[in-house]
């Protein structure tokens, strides 16, 4: 099958803010996907702005984390099931959804869960900057700990449509009931903690049948994690995906009548050799630490928080220094650019970086010493390169 046109293919020179390639908020975004099912079903002030959608009485969304569009498309005798359904990706369009900028977990299941760009849901990448603190906050892991409603103060879609009569239910990891991140992106309705995978899509099907009208999410996380450790076209990764493939067939072979499943991912990935070309430490570079107070995000994602009366010089020296692989932004031009969506609240500003740094090349900045963990995974994510950015959006009605 012929790969769609996209706005990836062909990178104009130089790497100027406006020729970043920015998500499709509003129209084909994971931000769309919750509010057109939801819309769909009946639901108060949900608009359908993903229109290539066929609304159903009964939707499931199933989240591979870390299954990218390139990736999947890749390893079609790893994903049998899955790529048979390439073409019904986007509603029979075969294109992909975008993530979102950053294309990283936090930011991208908040966007599912509320239905809302990162401007306005408030987490706009792995690490960013407290305001009221001016503490870096892990916004995955919820450290240092920051009052969830506060944070993300909005509704999730689960939440409205459960008001609305609508039978929703989150299935996934107990792990995952009480976390900071659910309770902001994913609350409301039931949630059912499963450990196997088998047991999470049983559970899933089983959930869509029990109301008239359904919205049901179901997890899958280890495709991520064997791309974070080994890369993504690994022996353990290459598992994964064949264990995620059978899941989605059985899920789908479970679906009760009127139902609509939808097998999406909040990110890609792409593996970024270890070597200096390559990867570029943070913590070793003079020129990229002056003036600099804090480094949030991520390798290929960074928000760069500036000393008072800095901010100017970073930019220009993450300019000079970065400019060739990296579209590097000021805080002010990458929102009206629209990399965090058409709206940014006025908490949010503040937690975006002064300076903003998107990978385009397959390179990364790490930083050794504050981020050894991050700074040793193979596979990585954040940007907007089609590697990171495009997710599937597959579709089995019955």
């Amino acid at each position: 099958m012929a790969q769609p046109k996209t706005a990836w293919d062909q990178y104009p020179e130089p790497l100027t803010v406006a020729s970043a390639p920015v998500p499709e908020y509003g129209s084909g975004s994971l931000a769309d996907l919750l509010p057109t099912l939801a819309a769909g079903l009946g639901v108060p002030d949900m608009s359908a702005t993903i229109t290539e959608l066929t609304p159903a009485d009964r939707n499931c969304v199933f989240l591979i984390d870390g299954l990218g569009w390139e990736q999947l498309r890749a390893h079609p005798e790893d994903a049998p099931f899955m790529t048979s359904l390439l073409a019904t990706s986007r509603g029979g369009t075969g294109r992909p959804l975008t993530a979102g900028y950053p294309a990283t977990t936090a930011t991208s299941l908040a966007s599912v869960g509320t239905g809302l760009p990162p401007g306005a849901h408030g987490l706009p990448g792995y690490t960013v900057r407290n305001p009221g603190t001016g503490e870096l906050m892990n916004q995955l892991r919820w450290q240092p700990w920051s009052p969830p409603g506060s944070w993300q103060p909005y509704p999730t879609v689960f939440q409205l449509a459960h008001a609305a009569g609508v039978h929703a239910a989150q299935v996934s990891s107990p792990t995952f009931e009480n976390t900071p991140l659910t309770k902001v992106a994913l609350s409301g309705g039931t949630f059912l903690g499963r450990l196997s995978g088998e047991d999470r899509v049983d559970l899933a099907a089983e959930q869509l049948a029990a109301g008239d009208r359904s919205l049901v999410y179901t997890y899958f996380a280890e495709v991520d994690g064997a791309g974070h450790r080994y890369g993504v076209d690994s022996d353990t990764w290459r598992g994964q995906l064949m264990y995620a493939d059978r899941l989605v067939q059985r899920l789908a072979e479970q679906l009760p009548p009127r139902s609509a499943l939808y097998v999406t991912a909040d990110h890609g990935m792409i593996d970024v050799p270890f070597d200096e070309q390559h990867r570029i430490d943070f913590d070793e570079d003079w020129e990229l630490s002056a003036g600099v107070a804090l480094l949030g995000g991520e390798g290929r994602a960074r928000h760069v928080y500036a000393v008072p009366g800095a901010a100017n010089d970073v930019l220009t020296c993450w300019r000079e220094v970065l400019g060739e692989q990296f579209w590097v932004a000021s805080r002010d031009e990458a929102i009206a650019a629209g990399w965090f969506g058409p709206q940014i609240d006025e908490r949010v500003y503040g937690r975006i970086g002064d300076v903003v740094a998107a990978a385009r090349d397959d390179v990364l900045l790490i930083a050794s010493e504050r981020e050894p963990k991050e700074s040793a995974m193979v596979g990585n994510h954040g940007s907007m390169t089609p590697a990171e950015q495009l997710v599937p959006l597959l579709e089995v009605r019955s």
